[in-house]
């Protein structure tokens, strides 16, 4: 009996620990619905790649070209643009929801350090991508942007669920391995921030959100 209470004291002093240390309101349906707005973002940007590529290049000046070609990237990072803030809006309003429903504060210092940790690799991937862009490394953005938001998982994992660190590695992976398939960038994104979102959130959601609701 005294064993048990004993087992039951350390178990309960492991919990506050690690609530101390750890973001844990981060939603499980957060990720999966990162990974539905990806893969529209990414169909949208084939669409326009495809619709640019049939256009008539041979009837239009140098200038012209080069101004059509600088159209269709603002058009791609305008489309990266919104899938990043919907991504991030939706997974702030769902885990202040479940923080609210938990009695957790969503900004403590844990959440803190979760952002600084994870917004210092993504911004400089971020920069890295325009700089590419701007000298026309075009068919290395999609792996660097892979790589870096991977980086940004890993360093942030530290200070949420330990979960989110494989999620990192598989898309650094998936990123080193887009770098010897040039013209396929599209595609290794969609799986990288689409496919590989919806099925971690949907892990996170059934292992973490819907086991406490149950």
């Amino acid at each position: 009996m005294e064993s048990k209470k004993y087992l039951d004291d350390i178990s309960e002093i492991k919990n506050m620990m690690n609530k101390s240390s750890r973001f844990i309101s981060l939603s499980g349906l957060s990720g999966v619905m990162a990974g539905i707005y990806a893969l529209g973002g990414a169909w949208l940007a084939h669409s326009k790649i495809s619709a640019d590529r049939m256009s008539a290049y041979s009837d239009l000046s140098e200038m012209e070209t080069i101004l059509q070609e600088r159209e269709l990237t603002i058009e791609l990072l305008m489309i990266a643009g919104g899938v990043l803030v919907l991504a991030l809006g939706t997974g702030i309003l769902l885990s202040i929801r479940k923080a609210k429903r938990e009695g957790e504060k969503i900004w403590n210092h844990s959440s803190k350090r979760l952002v600084i940790n994870f917004f210092i690799p993504l911004l400089a991937g971020g920069l890295f991508s325009i700089a590419m862009l701007q000298y026309g490394y075009l068919s290395l953005v999609a792996p660097a942007t892979l790589v870096f938001y991977g980086l940004a998982c890993v360093n942030a994992s530290k200070y949420t669920y330990g979960d989110v660190r494989y999620l990192g590695i598989a898309n650094i992976v998936l990123g080193l391995i887009a770098t010897q398939f040039v013209g396929y960038g599209l595609f290794f994104w969609a799986m990288g921030f689409g496919v590989l979102h919806i099925l971690y959130g949907t892990l996170m959601y059934y292992r973490y959100d819907r086991a406490k609701q149950d």
